[in-house]
């Protein structure tokens, strides 16, 4: 390929990345084949420099601020730094740097999180930003006031800007993502993303809810003449009250600021946070200043990235693990090999998918690969080293926790357990059971539940009424006054509608809304419990797919177990509701847009549905009308092209007199 048709090809898809990266906090990609991507760039420009262009990533910094956060102009730019690979690569920059003057270094570890200047006045936090694209970020001010490692007010009066870099700790991370996962929330892909993410919520409520904190690194701006070492500075900045990078050595020399790196990558999978390099400074700032900068990078500093290491290793067998959501997930238990510092005996293999795409056996010869900080994984299966003794791998039928059957639904890639009764899908199983859209009992939260599981308190879902006061007594500190509430509201869940139980079932495919539809159709549990699948598919809304699952989930011997012990405990099995008698809705389907002004979306729903109409999210030629409130959009406009009637709420109402 022609280097300019190549350096348009790596342009476009290191542009499609960073946006990805910087402005979306999501990184399908590794760290390592971005910088792969992007050095090939470097090179090619290097080499031929007519083809370096403004636009080019090479020539920008960061990514862009977002459009709903205000804009922050930084008085100091927070420039990015420039990577390297080699230690030839370090012995260069130290060439460079001698130049101007003998120095010594400071190195201290990369962390991998977000980017953050934090300006004080008179010792006080008066702002908070992003990097953004280095000239421009987004105030992030009442954010960062969330974060408990960053101080309000100095121990000293000053003026003064740092610079660091919010993150996630690593067990925070696991913890977050199981919450994540309980919840049926997306999982974020690493850390980095995930403090990305909480930083630049619109609503500093929801920052706060995520376990962000900070190392400072640097310092921007301020009036001190008698600091002239960056490694003095980090102790000042300590003094003062800040969160400092933890490790920082300094190093007389480029030699022993390459024993220091290496110290870095021996110890990294003993920290409590995620790297993604180390990075080497000069120490003395005057002569920082002699060196200079860059538009983009300060060339008195560097950042050495750890290249990913690859070991041969043999698969000695798959196991496969139930997770909270009842993911049945295959598990390579491979010979232990030592990889980037710490020993590896297994790993995940994702999904049947991934085995098949690999062509892996049971023992295989494979190469597996640990970069950064993430999970290892099998890169390469070593099939010139089979000796036809490998066996083919099969994913389970049935639960290898439960029994229960395991199946794989059309355009899924994960195998999922059925059982409702599960102990791997307890957590997930519980929390759903008593969410608002379920059986909505109050106080029975993530936390809680985690606690009445790891007290052994409770198993399953029926177990929730079982539950005494003096069980519930001991799990918080205002332990009386919630204890009482949680019971209280256990015992009301007994009296809610067969729609919140169906519902709180969390069968696959059936919302709130079928769960209602089921309900008024069937009027009890066992009726519904004992229709087919042709009976099920006669309803509008209930396809065969979701027909197949409500079937298929009743017969469960587990179901059937569970539906007894809520029997036995008094959870009601009847729809409340009274018959339509005023179905002057009876055949037509609305669909809401905009916000109404005297209904919510559930209300106006709920007064559809009781004269004997349905709702549905989406306009289609079966559509009769649109309700259309304020700052209607696509739905609004799909309406006008399809000919539906559209009317206003007033319009509503005067239908529903």
């Amino acid at each position: 390929m022609k280097p300019e048709d190549r350096v348009i090809e790596l342009r476009e898809k290191i542009n499609y990345y960073s946006k990805l990266y910087y402005d979306e906090d999501n990184s399908p990609l590794s760290d390592y084949d971005f910088d792969m991507m992007m050095n090939e760039l470097k090179k090619i420009e290097k080499e031929h420099p007519e083809l370096i262009t403004k636009d080019s990533p090479t020539q920008k910094v960061g990514g862009t601020a977002r459009k709903d956060l205000k804009k922050v102009e930084h008085e100091v730019p927070l420039q990015s730094l420039q990577d390297v690979f080699s230690f030839e690569e370090l012995y260069e920059f130290d060439k460079r740097i001698q130049k101007d003057g003998k120095t010594s270094y400071c190195v201290e570890t990369k962390i991998d999180g977000l980017s953050c200047a934090l300006k004080y006045e008179n010792g006080i936090l008066i702002q908070g930003a992003t990097r953004g694209d280095g000239q421009v970020g987004e105030d992030v001010t009442e954010n960062v006031k969330t974060i408990k490692t960053i101080p309000k007010i100095l121990k000293e009066p000053i003026n003064i800007t740092v610079r660091g870099e919010v993150f996630i700790s690593k067990e925070d991370f696991d913890k977050l993502n199981s919450e994540q996962e309980v919840l049926g929330k997306p999982l974020f892909a690493n850390a980095r993303n995930a403090a990305a993410g909480s930083l630049r919520q619109i609503n500093s409520k929801a920052t706060a809810e995520r376990p962000l904190d900070i190392y400072i690194f640097n310092v921007q701006k301020y009036e001190n003449e008698n600091i002239n070492s960056h490694y003095e500075e980090l102790d000042y900045l300590e003094k003062l009250g800040f969160n400092v990078v933890p490790f920082r050595k300094k190093c007389l020399n480029i030699d022993q600021a390459i024993e220091a790196i290496q110290q870095i990558g021996d110890e990294r999978e003993k920290l409590g946070f995620g790297i993604d390099g180390a990075v080497i400074k000069v120490d003395d700032l005057k002569l920082r200043k002699k060196i200079g900068t860059t538009f983009k990078t300060p060339k008195w500093a560097i950042a050495y990235k750890y290249p990913p290491e690859k070991k041969e290793t043999v698969l000695k067998d798959i196991k496969c693990q139930v997770g909270r959501t009842g993911v049945i997930t295959p598990v390579a238990i491979l010979e232990p090999v030592k990889v980037a510092g710490s020993v590896i005996s297994q790993t995940t293999l994702h999904n049947e998918d991934f085995i098949n795409n690999k062509d892996l056996k049971i023992g295989d010869h494979v190469i597996i690969q640990k970069q950064g900080d993430v999970i290892p994984e099998v890169v390469k299966v070593l099939k010139e080293k089979r000796t036809g003794a490998e066996k083919d791998f099969q994913m389970p039928i049935v639960c290898p926790v439960c029994g229960s059957p395991a199946i794989r639904e059309t355009g899924e890639s994960a195998i999922r357990c059925t059982g409702i009764e599960c102990p791997a899908k307890a957590m997930l199983n519980i929390i759903h059971f008593a969410s608002k859209d379920g059986m909505n009992i109050e106080g029975l939260g993530y936390k809680i539940v985690e606690k009445l599981l790891d007290l052994e308190l409770i198993e399953n879902i029926a177990d929730i009424y079982d539950l005494k006061f003096e069980d519930v007594l001991k799990l918080t500190k205002n332990g009386k006054k919630f204890a009482q509430n949680l019971i209280d509201s256990i015992e009301e869940s007994k009296k809610r509608d067969l729609s919140n139980l169906i519902s709180a079932f969390g069968i696959r495919h059936v919302g709130k809304k079928q769960a209602k539809s089921l309900s008024r159709k069937y009027k009890n549990l066992d009726n519904l419990m004992n229709s087919s699948i042709e009976e099920l598919t006669l309803k509008d809304d209930i396809g065969e797919v979701t027909a197949d699952s409500i079937y298929t989930f009743f017969k469960e011997e587990q179901t059937v177990d569970l539906v007894n012990r809520l029997k036995q405990s008094g959870v009601n099995m009847l729809s409340l509701e009274d018959e339509i008698e005023d179905a002057r809705f009876e055949g037509m389907t609305f669909v809401l847009t905009g916000s109404l002004e005297k209904f919510s979306r559930n209300e106006a729903s709920d007064i559809i549905e009781k004269l004997g109409g349905k709702t549905s999210s989406s306009v289609s030629k079966k559509t009769s009308y649109v309700i259309a409130g304020e700052n209607a959009g696509s739905k609004l406009t799909k309406a006008e092209n399809l000919g539906i009637k559209i009317i206003s709420e007033k319009d509503f109402e005067d239908m529903i007199k």
